[in-house]
């Protein structure tokens, strides 16, 4: 299968002049130059000495006099100005790598910068000569530490700081950043650093340190005001945020407080403030500052493949329909535009709404009347469903939900033609510790969910049931490698025929994010005229490593292992699996993912391979 999708939003698109990916001008101009008044070209040179390779790069793409030596400066002084913040920038570079008897030398024209008069001239009759010349020095290790005030208890050991071990200055800001941020997680707001001295013995190539810390008082959070709003209603910021609940002070509980209120998407900013000193009752104030972004949106999108044909759809929403954050969302879609007849096509029509902070903040209720017609290549069905349920955080972590679900379904599939009118009382379970939602490195996602239901047509009484479990683990200093695993498995239980089951109730695998290399709900149990069945139990299982190859881009190896049964358990007479190889590629919103799968034990007949695009890893 090969996919490709377009979306088009004017909400995301209205401010963007340019745009490019994968170094690809896709709109805008090339030509984003910037007029220089008297400009003045000049021409560098770097010598890093005998600098490892490594540090050699560093410093060189650190360097602004190299990296922008195509553009031009503003006037004399703008190579003088360019060199001393070059300067600056290098040595920043050798104290991070803990080179601190290292020596950076620029020169302009022949004369070093330190040298020149206030107001240089240089001939132009070439461009200006600028010579930077390094001298990297040994490479220091830590001496002795000294942790004074309130940091005197700490183990330094435990902040990355031992005697001999590395000394960068990158490792004692963050080690000094780490402590007093560990003495604000204790409760004390006013916690701030003291002394910060770092003294470099170049006899030894040592550099002694000395840190020391006042902490405050323990307090709790205090008044909270809201600043900026004007459509959402600033009682319901302060009630969703959480913090006006006097609890003791945590930088973690604003963290949250703030992405918890982005995810609302009714602010384009989200700042929230600490007051300097403690109020007349020991508390902290607060100060939610927001700024609005806008409510309404919509947006097209349109995609292709060579097995399903093409697709479009669109969306219109509102993220603040009665000023606390509601929001509606109407959307549809058609697919499968692969035949000149309109009622092979795939449609889906729906409307959500979704009310944060009903009842309690900790609440969300979600209401949605979907319209769907699928034909796959398994079967047809056509269904309308009806939900309505509340979601509530149990923790950071943990969340559980609970609604009821009405639905009509008209299928065609190996059991003939067939309705049926479902209702169901779904209950489901969800804990996630993962670092990052779609680009993980650490923890785990567990779900589990379960879906009482009564089919009205036949009387049939029946129950699924479905868990899976993802977890990751880095691997190196900066996560180089990371191990991905997912299992999930399935079952439903009730009903004496499988027929009695809704097509759309019942289990397939194959695609993205199942197996991939098999085409859509491709992988099923079959009867002897070739038609799939369906199943009422699965086992799913996913793994994958993660290399970062570089900054931005990635692969990633990995193979999926799927089975359908018949049975309530799988039985596993028939295992399915599909390997291959995705690339990744880094962006602010989360990696691009491509991947080229093929099945390992091919269907008579089915696909022989896939390809997969999506934004964020695939589980």
């Amino acid at each position: 299968m090969i996919a490709a999708a377009l979306l088009l939003s004017p909400v995301l698109a209205e401010n963007a002049e340019a745009f490019s990916l994968f170094g690809v001008k896709l709109w805008g101009s090339d030509d984003d130059t910037v007029d220089v008044i008297n400009p003045v070209n000049y021409k560098p040179t770097i010598e890093t000495g005998n600098a490892d390779k490594d540090l050699k790069g560093r410093l060189s793409d650190a360097s602004a006099l190299m990296s922008d030596a195509k553009q031009p400066v503003s006037g004399d002084l703008g190579v003088v100005i360019k060199a001393r913040e070059d300067r600056e920038r290098l040595v920043a570079i050798l104290y991070e790598e803990a080179r601190y008897g290292g020596v950076v030398h620029i020169s302009v024209a022949g004369t070093d910068i330190d040298s020149l008069p206030p107001n240089p001239t240089f001939s132009h009759s070439a461009p200006v000569p600028v010579d930077i010349r390094i001298e990297a020095g040994p490479k220091f290790t830590v001496g002795k530490i000294h942790l004074e005030g309130d940091l005197a208890g700490l183990d330094a050991g435990n902040y990355d700081l031992v005697p001999g071990g590395a000394a960068g200055s990158r490792v004692i800001l963050k080690a000094s950043e780490t402590m007093v941020n560990d003495l604000k997680k204790g409760g004390r707001p006013l916690a701030k650093l003291g002394q910060r001295q770092v003294v470099a013995d170049h006899r030894t190539d040592t550099v002694d340190i000395t840190l020391s810390a006042t902490s405050g008082p323990v307090a709790p959070f205090g008044e909270v005001t809201v600043k900026g709003a004007r459509a959402v209603d600033p009682a319901f910021i302060k009630r969703y945020s959480r913090l006006d609940q006097h609890q003791q002070y945590s930088p973690d509980q604003l963290k949250k407080a703030a992405d918890r209120m982005r995810q609302l998407g009714v602010f384009s900013s989200i700042n929230i403030k600490e007051s300097d000193a403690l109020a007349p009752d020991g508390s902290l104030p607060l100060a939610i500052e927001v700024s609005e972004g806008k409510f309404r949106y919509f947006g097209i999108g349109a995609d292709y493949s060579s097995l399903d044909g093409a697709g479009l759809k669109g969306y219109w929403g509102h993220r603040n329909l009665f000023g606390e954050a509601e929001s509606l969302r109407i959307e549809g879609s058609v697919s499968g535009i692969n035949s000149a007849d309109p009622t092979d096509f795939d449609y889906s029509a729906g409307i959500t709404f979704t009310k944060p902070g009903i009842y309690v903040p900790q609440a969300t209720f979600e209401t949605s009347l979907i319209a769907k017609s699928e034909s796959p290549d398994t079967y047809q069905a056509q269904s309308i469903t009806y939900s309505a349920g509340i979601s509530y955080e149990l923790n950071d972590t943990d969340k559980l939900k609970a609604g009821g679900e009405i639905s009509y379904i008209r299928a065609d599939d190996a059991f003939g033609k067939n309705d049926y009118l479902t209702f169901s009382l779904p209950v489901s379970f969800d804990r996630d510790t993962r670092d990052n939602k779609l680009d993980p490195t650490k923890g785990y996602h567990a779900t589990f969910s379960v879906k009482p239901s009564y089919e009205a047509m036949r009387g049939t009484i029946f129950s699924s049931f479905e868990g899976s479990l993802s977890g990751y683990q880095g691997l190196g200093a900066e996560d180089k490698v990371v191990l991905a695993a997912q299992i999930a498995a399935g079952s439903v239980i009730g009903g004496s025929a499988l027929s009695d089951i809704p097509v759309t109730r019942r289990f397939f695998a194959g695609g993205g994010g199942s197996v991939r290399g098999y085409s859509y709900r491709e992988i099923s149990p079959y009867n002897d005229e070739n038609e799939a069945l369906g199943g009422r139990s699965y086992a799913l299982a996913s793994f994958e490593v993660r290399v970062k190859m570089s900054e931005n881009f990635g692969i990633v190896p990995f193979i999926d292992v799927g089975s359908v049964s018949t049975e309530i358990t799988p039985d596993f007479s028939d295992i399915r699996a599909g390997a291959g190889i995705g690339i990744r590629y880094a962006t602010p919103f989360g990696p691009l993912r491509l991947d080229v799968a093929v099945p390992l034990q091919k269907y008579d007949g089915g696909t022989s391979f896939g390809i997969y695009a999506g934004i964020g890893q695939a589980f």
